[in-house]
């Protein structure tokens, strides 16, 4: 059984800082690209970012684009996303996704799991 475990949200002040982490279980790791997205209250989920299989490619939303940055650790079967400078329309809850086919990080209709979401709360 495939699952993917967001950790590390919370409440953080405009300006501060938080770490995503997003443990996955039951695939083979290293052979999935890998997304993050977001949801707030009343708004479509949309792409945060995307990091390919091996690392060596990622992919940002313009909106976080230089404020965020995707990593990920195969040996550990993890995806982080570490988030800088936050703002408060970067309060959501987070998913974390796994394509094992993406032509894009940035189609959720291309991944196959996802995550239960972890809440981001950023007060101004």
């Amino acid at each position: 059984q495939v699952q993917l475990v967001e950790s590390g949200g919370g409440l953080a002040q405009a300006g501060g800082s938080l770490r995503l982490s997003c443990a996955a279980s039951g695939l083979t790791f290293r052979r999935y690209g890998m997304g993050w997205f977001r949801q707030a209250p009343g708004k479509e989920r949309e792409f945060v970012g995307g990091i390919s299989w091996s690392g060596g490619g990622t992919d940002y939303a313009d909106s976080v684009k230089g404020r965020f940055t995707i990593s990920r650790d195969n040996a550990k079967n993890t995806v982080y996303l570490q988030m800088n400078s936050l703002k408060p329309e970067d309060t959501a809850v987070y998913y974390c996704a796994a394509g094992s086919r993406l032509t894009s990080f940035r189609q959720d209709g291309e991944y196959d799991y996802w995550g239960q979401g972890t809440q981001v709360t950023i007060s101004s």
